[in-house]
Parts: structure tokens; C-alpha cells; sequence
């Protein structure tokens, strides 16, 4: 008898609780039970979420495990995944690094501070909470919060290498060992918040290998290559769930000259890239490319010049997409400046729109272009993160109405159970 008490009030509890939520909320409560987040996958050039199509509509905001250390700043990295899931963006791209800078992650190789990695943790974690993912980039070329440059100097500082290059963070064996270490650090790190490791949290969309890599010492590619394949490979030997790609701006090399022509300008071609073959790489689940018409083409290229090089730009990587890597193609940053002779915010909306409608018809025909992020969105009060490109969430009403409605499209053609989340909501 004291044992079937012991069953029955739990039972009776359990059952006035989900009572309670249905008259409380009716249907929506039980849609909202019912949803999971999972691991999003790939089928060709598809992304795949529980047998559906998964569509990104995302953007960059590098600055979040940054802002999550310190309790004055938290607040913002808290306000724009609330900014981003009211748009029903997917997917943040941001930085999983900070190297031997203020608040560093990574203090020296392999030695790291905990509370940076618990305000990555809490970056997971919130980004979870609104069902958005994170695309985690793992280093960066340029010198921002380290780069490789940091790693080489760490390097040399130890007497384990005897280049001073900055392209020997690609082929030094040391500097190679120093990034796997960080590889594996991240990847099977535990969030003190949830209990899972990042490689078990479907928050995590992927691994982004670096931001924007370029290697001009070997013209033939032959490094970038060679990197690529072993770093590619060593994270799917730890993470066999998430997607890998690498992080490239989207430039033709040797392998492909015909395609040479469509770079924005010469010297593109000599940065020992090479956007086709790198991206055969079987461990490189998708590929990347970025686009930048005012930093990129020449000087005195109108508007007229910018709008056809964008076009053709996002139309031949979609197209390489499909025919020569069977592979989804993300543009993973994509900005106009605010810098530009008679710039106007106008100008930057028409901008973004049509790179929406290029990605859009691309989702709407089963295409592999999946998805872009724009550069960058920021909260209020964080001028020191406003670049050239930035966009501050509440001050452009139009660009947040272009925003959502790329989400909404988007998330039609969709229509999976997390298009059903994102409907009961009624956003759209």
C-alpha cells in the first residue's frame, strides 16, 4: 500500500501540471513541449533537420562570449538573441576564440581562462534557449583577438619554430599542434550551465576552421590545402555530429582559370586559395563566401559595376554549389559600408535585399545556395563594436521588416517542426 502511494501522488501531480498547462496555454504549450531541437545534417547540397530542408537566415555578432564575461555587459549578448529570435534568425555566426588578448580564452597555448569559457558557455546556452544556432569560428587570420599571428609568436617565444612567417600557422608542425590542442579543448569542453559537451549540443550549427584565411607564400594553394585537410579531419575524429567548414571569402585559384575573371581584382588570385579544390575536401561538409563590393572591387566602380559583380558573384558560387562540390554554399558575411561616397541607408536595404532574393530563388528551386549572414548586428550602447557595416538592432526599422521577412520565406519553403515553433508564434 505505501509503495503504491508512492507511484500514485507523482502520477497525480504530474497529471494537474499538464492540466494546468493546457488551460493555462491551451495548444501552444504542448507544440512548445513537443519541440527538440536536433542536429542539423546534410544531403547534397541540402541542409536536413529531422527530414526537412534547413534554410539560414543569420548574422554576425562576433563580440558575444566577449560581452558574456563581465556581469555590466552580459545584458547584451542576453538582448540580441531576444532581438534575433523575434526576427526568426537561425543561426549567429561568432568568434569561439579570443587569443592572449584582454579577457582571452586561450591565456597561452593550451592553458585557458575559465571565466571566458563559462561566458562561452552561457553564449551556448542562450543561443539554445531562443532556438538559434551558432556557427563557432575557431581563429582568425587577421590580428583581431590574436589570430594566427599570436600563435606564431607564442611559437617563437618558445623556440619551437624557426619562422617568423605569419603563413607558418599553417605549415609549422608545432603551430599545427598548438591549434589541434585548442581544437580538441573546445570541442569536448563541458558547459557548466547544460552538462553537454559542445560536440553533444545540437546549439552548435558547426565549426568554422578560421575567419577568412589567406596563405600569399604558396600561390599554389598546396598549404591552405594541406591545413585544411588535416584540421577538417581531426575535428571529425573528435565531432562526429557537427558540420565542418572552413571559413573562405570565396576566391578562384590555379585549378580553376577560367573562373580567375570573376574575382573582384587581380591580386585576389594570388593569395594561395583556391575556393573549388579546397572545397572538395570531403571532411568540409559546406563552404563559405563572403561579399564586400566596396572593399573588394576597384576604386571608382559604380553602383551599376557593384550590383553586377555582386550578381554574378552569388549566382556562380550557388552554381559551383550544385554542379562541381555537391555542397550547400553559405554567404557568411555580406555588408555594404556606411562609408561610400553619398551613402545612404536606402542604398545598404536595396543592398541586402537583393541578396536575399538571390538566396531565396536559389532555396525556392532547390538550389544549394542555403543561406547568408549579414555583418553585423549590434545592441544600443556598443559603439565600440560599430564598424563601417555595423547595424544597430533598433535603429533601422526597415532593415529588421527585410530581416523577417527573409525569415518567414524562408521558413515556408521549410516547413518542419521548427517551422511549426516559429508559426505558433505568429511572427509571420
Amino acid at each position: 500500500m505505501l509503495a503504491w502511494h508512492g507511484l500514485f501522488y507523482p502520477i497525480i501531480g504530474l497529471a494537474s501540471c499538464t492540466v494546468f498547462i493546457y488551460i493555462s496555454f491551451g495548444d501552444l504549450a504542448f507544440k512548445l513541449m513537443e519541440t527538440k531541437m536536433s542536429f542539423v545534417g546534410r544531403e547534397g547540397v541540402h541542409f536536413m533537420v529531422d527530414g526537412n530542408p534547413f534554410y539560414v537566415n543569420g548574422w554576425n555578432s562576433y563580440w558575444l562570449m566577449i560581452q558574456s564575461v563581465e556581469e555590466a555587459s552580459r545584458p547584451r549578448m542576453n538582448a540580441m538573441f531576444k532581438t534575433a529570435s523575434g526576427l526568426g534568425l537561425t543561426v549567429c555566426r561568432t568568434w569561439a576564440f579570443n587569443d592572449g588578448a584582454y579577457n582571452a580564452l586561450q591565456i597561452s597555448p593550451g592553458q585557458f581562462d575559465e571565466q571566458v569559457f563559462k561566458a562561452l558557455d552561457r553564449v551556448v546556452m542562450e543561443a539554445g534557449r531562443h532556438r538559434i544556432r551558432l556557427l563557432l569560428s575557431l581563429a582568425n587570420d587577421w590580428k583581431d583577438f590574436g589570430g594566427k599571428v599570436q600563435y606564431v609568436k607564442w611559437a617563437w617565444e618558445a623556440g619551437v619554430t624557426s619562422s617568423s612567417s605569419n603563413d607558418s600557422f599553417f605549415f609549422d608542425p608545432s603551430i599545427r599542434g598548438y591549434f589541434k590542442n585548442y581544437i580538441k579543448a573546445i570541442l569536448t569542453r563541458r558547459n557548466h550551465l547544460s552538462g553537454l559537451e559542445y560536440r553533444d549540443d545540437p546549439a552548435i550549427f558547426g565549426w568554422e576552421l578560421m575567419n577568412e584565411p589567406r596563405c600569399p607564400s604558396d600561390l599554389s594553394g598546396d598549404t591552405i590545402q594541406n591545413w585544411i585537410e588535416e584540421m577538417a579531419n581531426y575535428i571529425k575524429s573528435i565531432d562526429n555530429k557537427h558540420l565542418v567548414t572552413v571559413g573562405f571569402e570565396g576566391f578562384y585559384g590555379p585549378t580553376t582559370p577560367l573562373k580567375l575573371k570573376l574575382n573582384p581584382a587581380d591580386h585576389f588570385s594570388k593569395l594561395g586559395l583556391d575556393f573549388i579544390r579546397n572545397s572538395q575536401i570531403p571532411a568540409v561538409d559546406f563552404t563559405s563566401v563572403h561579399i564586400y563590393p566596396d572593399l573588394w572591387l576597384p576604386e571608382g566602380t559604380d553602383q551599376a559595376g557593384k550590383r553586377r559583380f555582386v550578381s554574378e558573384w552569388v549566382s556562380s558560387h550557388i552554381k559551383d554549389g550544385e554542379k562541381e562540390l555537391r555542397k550547400p554554399v553559405l554567404f557568411t558575411e555580406f555588408g555594404l559600408s556606411n562609408k561610400n561616397q553619398n551613402f545612404s541607408n536606402s542604398e545598404r536595404d536595396e543592398f541586402y535585399s537583393e541578396v536575399f532574393d538571390l538566396i531565396y530563388m536559389s532555396a525556392k528551386n532547390e538550389g544549394a545556395g542555403s543561406g547568408s549572414f549579414i555583418w553585423q548586428l549590434i545592441e544600443g550602447g556598443m559603439e565600440e563594436f560599430r564598424d563601417e557595416f555595423g547595424i544597430v538592432a533598433g535603429e533601422r526599422p526597415t532593415m529588421l521588416r527585410l530581416l523577417k521577412e527573409q525569415s518567414c520565406r524562408l521558413g515556408k519553403i521549410s516547413r518542419g517542426r521548427e517551422w511549426v515553433w516559429w508559426r505558433v508564434e505568429e511572427r509571420c
